[in-house]
């Protein structure tokens, strides 16, 4: 899988462009700045607005070329941000150590959902904010992004279980058209979701 995502970012273009994913930047400017973290961020683009808007950025990817390209993209909006690179396996954090959990368009091993949905969630500190971004199960009927494997897709019923200790739980199904970068392009079933630790 990391020989696919390095494939995918070894170019000057940015996959899913530069700018932050529209639903989760109108959730962070609801935000007090704090500790945050973005797995599987990819090249950088929503870490490096959370730098921008005064948090202390912390994103991890398996990709190599995804790290070149954030620090890039950090690099040339005059902010830092720590990138690790590691798997949702491995990767490892004191428990309650960020503000804010990130997750847009971070599919993963459907036979793993639960476990690393779970583990990430135990990072955060009590009222911490959960922030996420996917596609619905209906997106497989679409050719506008997201993986092609419909396990891999998320339900509402999914999220509930995987997030089932968090208050103020806020899952909403629904189309809309995205506009980032090369591939995601056009009518896309999503689902978004906020909640408090």
């Amino acid at each position: 899988m990391n020989n696919f995502w390095n494939e995918r970012y070894n170019s000057d273009e940015y996959a899913y462009g530069t700018k932050p994913n529209q639903f989760y930047k109108e959730q962070l400017l609801n935000l007090n700045p704090g500790k945050i973290l973005f797995p599987g961020e990819g090249e950088g683009r929503n870490a490096v607005y959370a730098a921008k808007q005064g948090w202390n950025v912390t994103a991890f990817d398996p990709s190599i070329e995804g790290k070149k390209k954030a620090e890039l993209l950090a690099k040339s909006n005059n902010v830092s941000i720590q990138y690790l690179i590691d798997n949702y396996e491995n990767i490892n954090f004191p428990g309650k150590t960020f503000d804010c959990l990130v997750l847009i368009f971070a599919h993963m091993n459907p036979l793993k959902r639960n476990e690393y949905h779970k583990k990430l969630a135990s990072y955060l500190k009590p009222g911490g904010v959960l922030i996420l971004e996917g596609f619905a199960k209906k997106q497989i009927q679409n050719n506008t992004g997201g993986p092609k494997d419909v396990d891999m897709l998320f339900s509402r019923e999914e999220l509930r279980n995987d997030f089932s200790d968090f208050t103020s739980l806020k899952i909403i199904e629904m189309e809309t058209i995205l506009d980032e970068g090369a591939y995601h392009q056009g009518k896309s079933a999503v689902i978004r979701v906020t909640g408090i630790k």
